[in-house]
């Protein structure tokens, strides 16, 4: 099903790449990695963090959305994340 309804075949967990975006004093970002850090623990992802004051671009994309969750590049979710949710998209 998946080439013909446009949808990526999902990488295996420990292929993935996790990128949580936010920014220094941020509460929702210290409990946004809190739960990264636990779901990529738990599934073998491996995950990065980026900070928008450093980063222009990221900035002027994310700055009301903070934080942020990519899953491979890819926009997941923002503000709240769900540990099912994201253990789901991983594959877990």
């Amino acid at each position: 099903m998946g080439a013909m309804f446009g949808r990526k075949k999902k990488a295996d967990a420990g292929a993935r790449t996790v990128t949580l975006i936010g920014r220094p004093g941020c509460h929702l970002c210290d409990d946004a990695r809190a739960v990264v850090e636990a779901v990529c623990a738990e599934t073998g992802a491996s995950w990065e963090e980026k900070d928008i004051t450093r980063d222009e671009e990221l900035y002027r994309a994310y700055w009301e959305q903070i934080p942020v969750v990519l899953v491979d590049g890819e926009q997941h979710t923002f503000w709240r994340v769900d540990a099912d949710r994201l253990r789901r998209e991983l594959g877990a």
